[in-house]
């Protein structure tokens, strides 16, 4: 009778009993163990000794520098392919401004008629400017004949011709020539020509130049446009480089016209 009027609360108590357990003692009496409850384990224990473990550490930092390597390449291949772009846009702009066009005939330091095609199959750093110059003209044909050594120092590059052409054709005679480029690089050549010649391949370069007065001792300075010229191995003009870039610029420039070029007479 006592258990039936037991609360339901204490029937659900003793469902979770162990049946007593027996012992026998050294006396040879058997005993009884005290019953006690079931141990019940929570839902948070069952999910930590259940739940798989995840990668380690260094598998999770490895997926992480792999992926933003990943990142890193795409990032670098968008940049090239639009440098590459913008270069050919450039390189395209420039040929429609039809710099250039058209032959020219002068005269090199050896006294040696050239005209256009004589550079043909070569790449070609050229710069017009005149002997007697003070201070711009000689710092730009270095910075011009840094580059040409810059890209000799690299193997499988192919050579650049540089070109110095006179817009001073009354002083800059064939010796005169001769006697200036030799200090700058043993490839430079320098070419010359009568008034008119050299007034022709000016035009066709868009350079600018207009002799200014002469003092007391018949010398004069001879203004002009600055500016480096790019020809690729076509003839075609190609690229410029204004006073404002360094070699390391120019020759970084130079390199990717090379990497770029497709010939167009083919």
């Amino acid at each position: 009778m006592l258990l039936l009027v037991l609360a339901p609360k204490a029937w659900h108590r003793l469902s979770h009993l162990k049946p007593p357990a027996l012992v026998w003692t050294p006396g040879g009496k058997a005993g009884h163990v005290r019953c006690r409850l079931l141990s019940r384990q929570s839902p948070g224990d069952t999910g930590r000794q259940s739940r798989p473990q995840g990668p380690g550490l260094g598998t999770r930092l490895l997926i992480t520098a792999l992926f933003g390597a990943g990142l890193g390449g795409a990032w670098l291949a968008a940049r090239a392919e639009k440098e590459q772009r913008r270069q050919q846009q450039r390189t395209e702009a420039l040929r429609q401004a039809a710099v250039g066009q058209g032959d020219f005939s002068l005269l090199d330091h050896q006294g040696r008629a050239r005209c256009k095609a004589d550079f043909r199959g070569q790449w070609v750093l050229m710069y017009f400017g005149f002997t007697h110059c003070p201070d711009i003209c000689p710092d730009e044909l270095e910075k011009l004949v840094q580059v040409v050594r810059q890209l000799e120092a690299e193997p499988g590059l192919p050579p650049v011709q540089p070109v110095f052409i006179t817009v001073d054709p009354e002083r800059d005679t064939v010796a005169a020539m001769a006697r200036y480029v030799q200090d700058f690089h043993p490839r430079l050549l320098g070419l010359t020509g009568s008034a008119e010649q050299v007034a022709q391949v000016s035009r066709s370069y868009r350079v600018y130049y207009s002799a200014g007065p002469k003092d007391e001792d018949q010398d004069y300075i001879v203004d002009h446009s600055i500016a480096i010229y790019l020809l690729s191995p076509d003839g075609l003009f190609t690229d410029y480089y204004s006073r404002a870039r360094s070699a390391e610029q120019i020759a970084d420039s130079v390199r990717r016209h090379m990497a770029a070029f497709r010939s167009v007479l083919h």
